[in-house]
C-alpha cells in the first residue's frame, strides 16, 4: 500500500492512503537505523510504502519514495543532526510581521536560502498590515520592493482585508503549501479565515514578551479541497541551515550575489575581503542591499565556525 504522511509525532504517523482512508502507522525498526543524521527519517508530505505487521494490528512504514524537495534545518536540540520540516512542497509561504511579534529580515533570508537550495517557490506575506502606522508601512513597502526585484512574490496581507485573503486562497489552490513564521505571526489565523472549516487552534501573544505561544505542537497537513493541501507547523524561533551547505555554495542562494559574483576576478570568491570582488563593488554602489549582504555574511560565518 502507498500513502502520504499527514502528521508526525515522532513515534507514530497519520497516513492518508490512496483510497482516501487515514491510518495510524509506525516506522519499521530497521528504518530507524538508516536515518543517518536526521532527527526524523519520515516527514509530513512524504509518500511512503506500508505493510501490515505480522499480527495484522498496525500499519508499518517499510519504505519512502524519493522526495521532490524538502525544507530542512539544523536540529535545535541534537548537535550535528538536521530536521526535515516538510517535503514535496509546491509553495513555501513566509508570514512576516514587523511587530507583535517582530520578524527579523535575517530569518526571512534564511528561509529563502533553504527554499532556493531545494527548488521551492516562495510567497512572502507582509502580514498584519492593518496594525502598522504610516512610517512602518513606508519602510515595509521598501522591503517589499526589494524582494520583488529579486524575483520573489511578495504582498501585504491582513485578515481584515478580504482581497488579500482571496489572493492567498488562489495562491494555495492546487498546491501543497507550507506556512512558515514565528508563533503569533498569524499563520493559523490566515488559514482559519480563508478555510473556516479547518477550525485550527490559535492563541494570543504573551503579554510579557509580545511573542507568540506555540499552539501547533506537531507538523500537520490538511486537505483544503481535492487538489489543495496546506501544512501547518509549530512557530519557528530560530532557523539554522543544515551542516552540508558549504560556505562557497551560500552565494548561489542569494540571486543578486550570485549574479554579481559572475564578474568577480576569482571563481571561488567568497565576496568577503577578496581583491577585485564585483559583489563588493555593487554593494558600495547600492546595487546590493546592505541588510541582505549582512544576512549572507552571517551564514558564511556560521559555516566557517562549523568547520572549526
Amino acid at each position: 500500500m502507498k500513502g502520504t504522511v499527514y502528521r508526525s509525532t515522532g513515534l507514530w504517523y497519520i497516513v492518508k492512503l490512496e483510497s482516501g482512508q487515514f491510518v495510524t502507522c509506525r516506522l519499521a525498526g530497521k528504518n530507524r537505523l538508516t536515518a543517518g543524521k536526521l532527527t526524523n527519517p519520515i516527514a509530513v508530505g512524504d509518500v511512503v510504502i506500508l505493510d501490515d505487521d505480522k499480527d495484522g494490528n498496525d500499519h508499518v512504514i517499510i519504505d519512502i519514495e524519493d522526495r521532490e524537495n524538502y525544507l530542512i534545518r539544523k536540529s535545535p536540540r541534537k548537535t550535528e543532526h538536521s530536521h526535515i520540516i516538510a517535503s514535496n512542497l509546491d509553495l513555501g509561504i513566509f508570514v512576516f510581521t514587523k511587530k507583535l511579534p517582530r520578524t527579523s529580515q535575517g530569518l526571512l533570508d534564511r528561509f529563502l536560502v533553504a527554499c532556493e537550495a531545494y527548488g521551492i517557490p516562495v510567497l512572502i506575506l507582509f502580514h498584519k498590515w492593518d496594525i502598522y502606522d504610516e512610517d512602518e508601512k513606508m519602510e515595509l513597502e521598501k522591503t517589499i520592493k526589494l524582494y520583488g526585484s529579486l524575483g520573489y512574490e511578495a504582498m501585504v496581507s491582513s485578515i481584515e482585508d478580504p482581497l488579500s485573503m482571496e489572493t492567498i486562497r488562489e495562491a494555495i489552490k492546487g498546491n501543497t503549501s507550507l506556512f512558515f513564521g514565528h508563533s503569533g505571526s498569524g499563520k493559523t489565523s490566515i488559514l482559519n479565515k480563508i478555510f473556516p472549516g479547518l477550525d485550527l487552534r490559535t492563541s494570543e501573544l504573551s503579554g510579557f514578551s509580545n511573542k507568540g505561544r506555540h499552539t501547533t505542537t506537531f507538523a500537520q497537513m490538511f486537505d483544503l479541497d481535492e487538489e489543495s493541501r496546506v501544512i501547518d507547523i509549530p512557530g519557528i524561533k530560530e532557523f539554522a541551515l543544515e551542516d552540508n551547505i558549504e560556505n562557497y555554495e551560500i552565494s548561489q542562494f542569494f540571486p543578486e550575489i550570485r549574479d554579481s559574483g559572475r564578474e568577480c576576478k576569482f571563481y571561488n570568491c567568497l565576496h568577503v575581503n577578496e581583491p577585485n570582488c564585483h559583489v563588493q563593488k555593487d554593494l558600495a554602489e547600492g546595487f546590493i542591499d546592505l541588510r541582505r549582504y549582512k544576512s549572507y555574511l552571517g551564514l558564511i560565518e556560521e559555516s566557517d565556525f562549523k568547520k572549526k
